[in-house]
Parts: structure tokens; sequence; C-alpha cells
């Protein structure tokens, strides 16, 4: 297997995969989505900005994806812009004939696999912070298991969760909803479960200090060392 860091202006990824080709797919995939993405926001930069679900005014698939999947679950688009660019990188990988491929676009994960795949965990101080992972069964579509953290990293969050993990078969919602989870829940206020759609999300992993809130259906849990030299930094844009 080849595990190689692939960075492109602002967007810092890890991808693997079996074949080189297979790498080269993902990052041509991956900069084909951000140069569509710059594109539209150079002449609609309330897209970038908006914390809001937002329509916007193009015809252009990524784009309405975004928007699609962000408006759903109540957020901006942007929120699930690491997830749309790690997507893409699988879309592309797939069609150059990858049956494994995964990026890790900082904690917004896409894959293609026909091997199960350990998922690792980073919720900062919270004590299983590095020390569990998910065991993500075959796929042989795409898949998503996106990480939002109101704790960890740059990225804006209106929450408390060290770490909210949302697995769904498309990567971009998976990232939107683990957004707008990580807004909302709370370990006396669990309110926000009960909007999701088992069709749309699988399930969730969340990690809230100490405590653990799960919901729908949660690949297996083991014990694991995070390597934390492993831990990418995202998406940018």
């Amino acid at each position: 297997m080849i595990r190689e860091p692939f960075r492109f202006r602002e967007t810092f990824a890890a991808i693997l995969a079996d074949e080189p080709a297979h790498i080269e797919a993902a990052k041509a995939g991956m900069i084909a989505a951000r140069q569509v993405l710059e594109g539209y926001i150079a002449r609609d930069p309330f897209f970038a900005s908006t914390f809001f679900p937002y329509e916007p005014d193009t015809d252009e698939p990524l784009i309405l994806h975004m928007a699609e999947a962000s408006a759903e679950a109540g957020v901006g688009p942007m929120a699930a812009v690491a997830g749309a660019v790690a997507a893409a990188g699988i879309e592309a990988m797939a069609g150059a004939g990858a049956a494994f491929g995964v990026i890790d676009n900082g904690g917004d994960i896409a894959l293609v696999s026909d091997r199960p795949v350990r998922v690792g965990v980073h919720a900062g101080a919270a004590p299983l912070s590095d020390k569990i992972a998910f065991v993500v069964p075959k796929k042989d579509h795409i898949f998503g298991v996106c990480t939002s953290s109101a704790t960890v990293g740059p990225s804006v969050s209106f929450g408390v969760a060290d770490a909210v993990t949302i697995f769904a078969n498309d990567p971009v919602r998976a990232d939107a909803w683990a957004t707008r989870i990580c807004n909302d829940l709370r370990t006396d206020n669990r309110e926000v479960l009960a909007s999701l759609d088992p069709a749309t999300v699988r399930g969730v992993y969340a990690i809230l200090g100490p405590d653990v809130i799960t919901w729908g259906e949660v690949p297996r849990v083991v014990p694991a060392r995070v390597d934390k030299q492993k831990i990418t930094a995202g998406d940018r844009l």
C-alpha cells in the first residue's frame, strides 16, 4: 500500500492506494474540484462565507452537491468542502479502476475499499483521543467517514464536542452533518439526532470529554494507537 501526502494550495490531505496511477488520479480529481470551487467563489464570494444554507447560481454539479448537502444539514455550503474535495479524488480513483483508495482530508475521509479499513480518532484532550479506531468494512462504493470538532483544528464550530464522526454513503453529506451535529450536540441535549434520516446518515459516534454518544450503525470500535504524525490538516479553501 502507498501512502502519499498531498498539498495543493490550501488543501492538505493524505492519499492511500495500491497503485501509483491511482495516486495520480486522486490528485487530478482533487485539483479539478478545487479549481471548480475557486472559480465559482471568485464570482460568488458569499458562497464561501455564509454559515447558512445557500442556493448558488450555477449548474456545476460539485457546487450544487455541496449546497444541497449543507441545506439538508442546515449549515453553510463550505461545511461540506473537505468531504467534497476528498470525494472528487476517490471518484477519480474509482474511475481509474481502483478497488482500494482512501483520502483523508483533515479528518474528512472518502474511501472505496476491497478490504476493511481502520480509521483512528483524534479528539483533542478527551480521554479516548488517539486510543480507538473504527473498523470500516469493505465498501465497493464510495463511502464517507467525516469528523468535526469544536476543540481541535481551525474550522469554525459553535459546539462543544471534541469529535463528532459521521458515517454515510455520501462523503459530502457526511461532512455537512458532522458540522451540524458538532454545533448542536450536548451531553444533556441530543435533540439534533432526532432530525437524522437513516437513509442519509448511517451512524454517529460523538466524543464530548469523557462521554460518548452514539446513534445508528457505527462500525466496530477497537483499541488503537493513533500516529499523530499522520493527522492531516484538511482543506482551507
